[in-house]
């Protein structure tokens, strides 16, 4: 008889799209990186609660692991549903509330092998009205127990993406769950955790008459809410080194701090840079070629100019004014004595856009990156400035050149593009910056550096002289900071912009600075003794001061 060997387990990879398979995914312990032990005592307490993350933290990683936990230890039946098709419903609750059911039904029959709560919906469940069904299927549920039908155990329910569902639909959810609270654990779940993106109490929810009804008001029977945070320094370059063990590729340490200051731990990012640079980036998946540094950098700007969908959506809520407030004020660099309203903070904070402490900021490196080049892209798209006319012919970035193609564009359009600009505050920079991103990326690097209270946005250009060599070869080193002159004097402006730009300058290591100053005076000076150029030497350094 032929022994047929057992199949060899497939490769492990950087995991960027789903929840993570142990089998097929390097991972963290989902359970190392919640507080379990909390958790396990609020489901004692037979509490409900919300457990809420930004888009692919590795939330629902975490619930299906917590399911399985519960359900291992014998004393509960847990289920995890997610109930994110029925947003398709929009505001429709008989609809909505079917969707929610048979996806219940189905999980049940999937996770418990409960195949009895589907035959209850189907011969009587159904016949319910709509604002009934649900708290009436869970009532089912919890009062029997298949496989232990005398003595039935409590039941824990995860319920993910309920903030996925809009208008009645939600309000009725929400309503249902409220009104079976009374009869836990015997005929309602013990303890039932809402997940999604945002606290419940952000749930802004507009009816079908109009009214808006705050999620803390449809389910104030919420006793915790608890955040799933980044990965930790650590864990972050703990997962890299798991790739690094099992293929004994090798990892340059160089990386880890660079990979931490582009993150800061969310996870979708560690691990899509992860896939970058070791499936993406072809020549590297030849396990005997090292991730060096400059693999790993070639591999963020490719991440950051894809416009992934992770990326998308996180631009996209820019579109809503508190998100919209919070940010333009961190783009513009300017000091403000704005009280953003801590809802609005925290809000933002639950989107994973930005971080508070130890100070107010985007997030992390990327996304500070991503932002100014999502919101500037209907400009880029416009821009007709061919790269080729501003190369010297040694293939060096002409950057008097191009300032001045700018000054001249700047007078020209600029009017125009802020009168229908949503950033109006950090108008000019981005403006700038679009200009930049039209000629440089097609083959240079921009990283940023902006701020609450900087009063300047720093730019730091990479461009390769060599284009077959690229990064590997000489590269060209340009600083440019750009200011805001409100008021005061010019000369004031530059007291504090040059010293500012060389000390710039001498962290990169760049042969080339620029100051931009652009005028934004309630009354400013007529376009022709505003555009200017001129040059300052100071500290040994010759300083390229451009008016705008």
């Amino acid at each position: 008889m032929t022994h047929t060997p057992p199949p060899t387990p497939p490769m492990k990879h950087f995991n960027n799209a789903g929840p993570c398979v142990p089998t097929l995914h390097f991972m963290i312990d989902p359970l190392v990186r919640i507080d379990v032990e909390s958790i396990e005592s609020l489901v004692e307490q037979q509490r409900y609660f919300v457990l809420h993350a930004p888009r692919q933290t590795g939330k629902t990683t975490c619930l299906l692991a917590l399911m399985h936990h519960f359900n291992a230890r014998g004393r509960y039946r847990a289920l995890y549903v997610n109930i994110e098709g029925a947003q398709a419903a929009r505001g429709n609750v008989e609809e909505g509330v079917a969707g929610m059911c048979s996806t219940f039904i189905r999980t049940a029959a999937l996770y418990l092998k409960d195949q009895a709560v589907g035959d209850w919906y189907r011969t009587e469940g159904r016949q319910l009205t709509a604002t009934d069904q649900i708290s009436s299927l869970l009532a089912h549920w919890s009062a029997h127990d298949p496989q232990q039908p005398d003595a039935p155990r409590p039941t824990v329910l995860f319920l993910d993406e309920v903030d996925a569902l809009v208008g009645d639909t939600l309000i009725s959810l929400l309503r249902q769950i409220r009104a079976g609270y009374a009869q836990r654990p015997g005929a309602f779940p013990q303890s039932i955790v809402l997940c999604g993106v945002r606290d419940v109490r952000d749930y802004r929810i507009h009816t079908a008459h109009q009214e808006i009804i705050t999620g803390g008001s449809a389910f104030n029977i919420k006793a915790e809410s608890l955040r799933l945070g980044n990965f930790s320094r650590e864990e972050t370059v703990a997962l890299w080194q798991q790739h690094e063990a099992e293929t004994g590729q090798a990892i340059d340490p160089a990386i880890w701090p660079e990979l931490w200051a582009d993150t800061e731990g969310q996870p979708w990012l560690v691990n899509a840079l992860g896939y970058e640079c070791t499936w993406r980036d072809k020549p590297a998946r030849d396990r005997s070629t090292p991730i060096t540094l400059e693999r790993y950098k070639a591999a963020r700007e490719r991440l950051i100019y894809s416009r992934t969908t992770h990326l998308d959506a996180l631009a996209d809520k820019l579109r809503e004014p508190r998100v919209h407030r919070i940010v333009a004020a961190l783009l513009s660099g300017e000091a403000t004595t704005e009280h953003f309203p801590e809802d609005d903070l925290q809000y933002t904070t639950d989107l994973g856009l930005i971080r508070t402490r130890p100070e107010l900021t985007i997030a992390n490196r990327i996304y500070r990156e991503v932002l100014p080049r999502e919101i500037t892209w209907p400009i880029q798209t416009v821009l007709h400035y061919p790269q080729p006319w501003f190369l010297t012919p040694e293939r060096r970035l002409d950057v008097p050149k191009l300032l001045a193609a700018f000054q001249q564009f700047f007078r020209e359009h600029s009017d125009a593009w802020m009168e229908g600009f949503s950033f109006k505050e950090a108008g000019p920079q981005l403006l700038l910056q679009a200009f930049l991103q039209r000629i440089v990326n097609g083959g240079g690097r921009i990283n940023r550096e902006y701020g609450l209270g900087r009063k300047r946005t720093d730019l730091y250009i990479e461009w390769p002289v060599n284009e077959e060599q690229g990064f590997f070869g000489e590269v060209q080193r340009i600083v440019l900071e750009l200011k805001l002159w409100k008021k005061g004097s010019l000369d004031a402006v530059l007291a504090e912009g040059q010293p500012q730009t060389i000390g710039y300058a001498r962290q990169c290591g760049a042969e080339e600075a620029h100051l931009i100053v652009f005028d934004r005076r309630a009354k400013p000076a007529p376009w022709d003794k505003r555009i200017w150029q001129r040059h300052s030497t100071q500290d040994g350094w010759a300083l390229g001061i451009w008016g705008a």
